[in-house]
């Protein structure tokens, strides 16, 4: 199975139904807009990340039915020949805009806009759904960790608690909102990301000896390495790594117990042994709560596996795939809860001559609608992504959107930085038009 092949199963049975239907009714060649937007954060948080466009903006580009599909389709009778023929030679052909990644949205911002034929654009809802909602929640959970690390490194190292393929997004939701690395060579293979990790507990059981396991590691890798010293002992474990290693040593990791006061004792103890330089990681368990409380204990670094790759506590981003325009015409969802806007959109954040935001103004776009006026400091969020199905040149890079999230952070209010539940960050607004 080939790369692009293995995008088009992502699509769902309801939207080729709704494809057949089209094509079988005249409707499927109508020049239709969706919108992708979440309609509220998660309980307790007051902003959002967004994750994995690049990711969606690939799958889009490389979306396609190859034979071994369309014969499984054929053979389940889920659609007709008609929309087989169809399938068979699609390309999305229609335009992108939408936020960078790495940029913060807010309930109501129109995170991407996809315009072309209904019979294009509806067969994408599934992909672009699954990859903006598991990477979002990923990169606002893992922003959230980078904030209360106040500069700490974070390493990610949560691909024993994910599905394979997720845990490769994972690792890369993580690089984009400010961790270090990851343990996770897939993710650094595919996204040059930096790849980092230390020994597990096996590895000491293994020997005779703690010491002939850190004897064994330090010889492998040298005496820059973070030995795991928790096995057994932990003041006897740092004794031991010390008089194999040298004051040299690179760091250890204590994965077990009241991780503070284990950090504590820890670094008196590597002082007193004239290991001054070795850094302190602890890891088991942690989330951007438990990061906070260590702020004020000499921890060096973080590894955090659970809490990261299931969203800490938000495993999805709640975002939703909306008709907004048929024709030129709005439309709108009008169910109780679950109300949409009519209309294609852009959004303008404002902000003060300090930098800091303070409104998210969504307004209409097209004929007939002006766009606000910008002031001196404000900026249109969305950008082109797509035009005529190819993906615009000169894209963001991983890097340069994680640059852009560092200083969106900045730029909030100092209360939208709170752990603490709250309403979001900054509103959005919607003037009437």
């Amino acid at each position: 199975m080939t790369a692009a092949s293995s995008t088009a199963l992502r699509t769902d049975h309801y939207e080729l139904t709704m494809l057949a239907s089209a094509l079988r009714d005249g409707t499927a060649e109508r020049r239709c807009v969706f919108e992708v937007f979440t309609r509220r954060l998660p309980d307790g948080r007051r902003y959002g990340v967004l994750g994995g466009m690049q990711r969606v903006l690939d799958a889009i580009e490389n979306f396609r039915f190859d034979e071994a599909e369309l014969t499984r389709l054929a053979e389940a009778g889920v659609v007709d020949e008609t929309t087989l023929d169809w399938l068979r030679n699609y390309r999305f052909q229609g335009d992108v805009d939408g936020y960078p990644e790495g940029e913060l949205y807010f309930p109501g911002s129109p995170l991407l806009t996809v315009r072309g034929t209904f019979a294009e654009a509806v067969l994408l809802e599934t992909v672009v759904l699954s990859i903006l909602n598991h990477d979002s929640a990923i990169a606002a959970a893992a922003a959230r960790m980078v904030s209360a690390a106040n500069g700490r490194r974070i390493i990610e190292m949560g691909s024993r608690r994910t599905h394979e393929e997720s845990a490769v997004a994972a690792a890369r939701a993580a690089y984009l909102a400010g961790f270090s690395g990851t343990s996770n060579l897939e993710a650094g293979r595919r996204y040059r990301i930096p790849t980092m990790g230390t020994s597990a507990h096996s590895f000491t059981l293994l020997h005779d000896s703690e010491r002939a396991a850190f004897e064994s590691q330090i010889a492998a890798l040298g005496a820059d390495t973070t030995l795991l010293v928790d096995t057994y002992d932990i003041s006897r474990g740092i004794a031991t790594a010390v008089e194999v290693a040298g004051s040299g040593l690179g760091a250890v990791r204590i994965d077990s117990g009241d991780v503070g006061v284990l950090a504590r004792q820890a670094r008196e103890q590597l002082d007193s042994l004239g290991a001054t330089g070795t850094r302190v990681v602890v890891s088991g368990d942690l989330d951007e709560y438990a990061i906070a409380s260590l702020r004020a204990e000499p921890v060096d670094g973080y590894g955090v596996g659970t809490s990261l790759v299931t969203g800490s506590g938000a495993p999805t981003a709640g975002m939703v795939y909306k008709l907004t325009e048929v024709e030129g015409r709005p439309v709108a969802k009008r169910s109780s809860s679950k109300e949409s806007r009519g209309g294609s959109k852009s959004a303008l954040r404002r902000h003060k001559n300090t930098g800091t935001a303070i409104e998210e103004e969504v307004y209409r776009t097209g004929a007939g609608f002006a766009a606000p006026q910008p002031g001196p400091h404000d900026r249109e969020v969305p950008i082109p992504l797509v035009r005529g199905g190819k993906q615009v040149d000169d894209l963001p890079t991983l890097e340069d959107n994680r640059e852009r999230l560092r200083h969106a952070l900045v730029s909030l209010p100092w209360e939208g930085l709170k752990l603490s539940g709250g309403e979001p960050a900054i509103p959005t607004v919607f003037p009437e038009s």
